[in-house]
């Protein structure tokens, strides 16, 4: 069983950066896709960036140009980096990895808070 470990979350001011690392129990190279995912409250979790097929990265609009997701293979490790945050990025992120057989993970989730 492939288990995702989610760490880097906090409380940043807005303008601030973090940066949030997903480490799975086994190589990521098993997966064709790994991603962010993110849910703030009351609201539905949400789609944040992607890489697929180790190589086609894929952000949502609200992130594109701020946050970059980047992995690395020798330490099964994906992260993303998030830069001038914003309150709106407040929420539980998630990791999130697929392989082709249709198997699906999902981390516990880390929380960051984007607060003055």
């Amino acid at each position: 069983q492939v288990q995702l470990v989610e760490s880097g979350g906090g409380l940043v001011q807005p303008g601030g950066s973090l940066r949030l690392s997903c480490a799975a129990s086994g190589s990521i190279l098993n997966f064709y896709h790994m991603g962010w995912y993110r849910q703030a409250p009351g609201k539905q979790r949400e789609f944040v960036a992607a890489i697929i097929s180790g190589e086609y990265i894929n952000y949502a609009d609200s992130v594109r140009g701020r946050f970059t997701i980047s992995r690395d293979n020798a330490k099964n490790t994906v992260y993303l980096q998030m830069n001038s945050l914003k309150p709106e990025d407040t929420a539980v992120y998630y990791c999130n990895a697929d392989e082709s057989s249709g198997m699906e993970y999902w981390g516990e989730g880390t929380l960051v808070t984007v607060s003055s």
